[in-house]
């Protein structure tokens, strides 16, 4: 693995979304790049399940947002440090996506899709109406809750870093699964499940394991990017557009590969920032999001990579 030029590029992303940040000292810059990392990080998870078993799923950010809500309640109400609470979000999700898992993942196609999307809608509904996290109010992080880590200027850069480090950690999680016998397993259930079951490969355990594992680390990232917001409530935990936005990402770099999730989500959400500053088409990014998922579908399903790949048949050695 450390012999691969895709390691020592993820390395390298990594430091640089780390180290500019503090090195200029510059707020701007770190909220910019904390959006284009919480990007990287659901589309490189989306990306086990989308791009490697070829399911797609449109809860992802039931993860996000459970991990929000989990994280927020854990630091604010129990008194948890932040990176421990944000861990226990992460593995009390993983946990709720095993157990679903093992019922839905029973689906294909558009029956897996529209299922997920019910269980987002149905975890949006108790939010809203459970009243320890706040019912529809949701969750506000106290100016004690910050007091750990040194106040909250203090406490934004921590969380900041950390996030990045969660960025790094799914990249090289999509790397190390594709690399890996158990990806080669996802391959084969997505080119052909009945073919992979016939091979010998438990697909229901499979599915179910990389469906698990694909929602740790979104559920990080919502525990320490709503700690860092200050709120939370169930309308920007469980948003379906940003599971959309996500699913876009993906498609736009190149499913299937590590680098396409990085550079779909990098290119997509500096076109995002540009159409919300923009007077003329603020209103309208989800329709240009909509119109641009369209096309990628008719004329490049492959993405920018597999572009790339038709180009330069050696750029896989670099851009896996």
């Amino acid at each position: 693995m450390l012999a691969r030029p895709s390691f020592w590029m993820i390395v390298s992303v990594t430091l640089v979304f780390a180290v500019l940040p503090l090195a200029t000292g510059d707020a701007n810059l770190r909220e910019n790049l904390i959006i284009i990392a919480v990007a990287i990080a659901l589309a490189s998870n989306l990306n086990l399940m989308i791009g490697y078993t070829g399911y797609v799923n449109f809860g992802n950010v039931v993860a996000y947002g459970l991990g929000g809500y989990i994280g927020l309640y854990l630091t604010t109400v129990t008194g948890w440090p932040l990176l421990a609470a944000a861990i226990g979000a992460g593995i009390a999700v993983s946990l709720f996506t095993l157990v679903f898992g093992l019922a839905i993942l029973r689906l294909r196609g558009a029956y897996f899709g529209l299922a997920t999307i019910g269980i987002l809608e149905a975890v949006r509904t108790f939010a809203s109406n459970f009243s320890p996290w706040g019912s529809a109010a949701g969750l506000y992080v106290s100016m004690s809750a910050y007091q750990p880590l040194g106040g909250p200027m203090r406490a934004v850069w921590i969380a900041y870093l950390a996030v990045v480090a969660v960025m790094g950690i799914s990249m090289l999680l999509s790397l190390f699964v594709k690399r890996s016998k158990f990806g080669l397993g996802l391959f084969a259930i997505r080119e052909d499940e009945d073919a992979a079951v016939v091979l010998g490969v438990n697909a229901t355990v499979y599915k179910s394991v990389v469906y698990s594992i694909s929602a740790f680390l979104p559920a990080v990232v919502g525990a320490l990017i709503f700690y860092k917001n200050g709120m939370i409530d169930p309308g920007g935990a469980f948003d379906l557009s940003l599971s959309i936005e996500a699913i876009v990402m993906l498609l736009l770099g190149g499913r299937g590969t590590v680098t396409g999730a990085v550079i779909g989500a990098a290119l997509y959400e500096q076109l995002r920032g540009y159409l919300l500053t923009s007077p003329s088409f603020t209103n309208f990014h989800l329709v240009i999001t909509g119109g641009l998922l369209l096309i990628i579908i008719l004329f490049a399903p492959e993405g920018l990579i597999g572009g790339l790949y038709r180009l330069l048949p050696r750029a896989r050695r670099v851009f896996e």
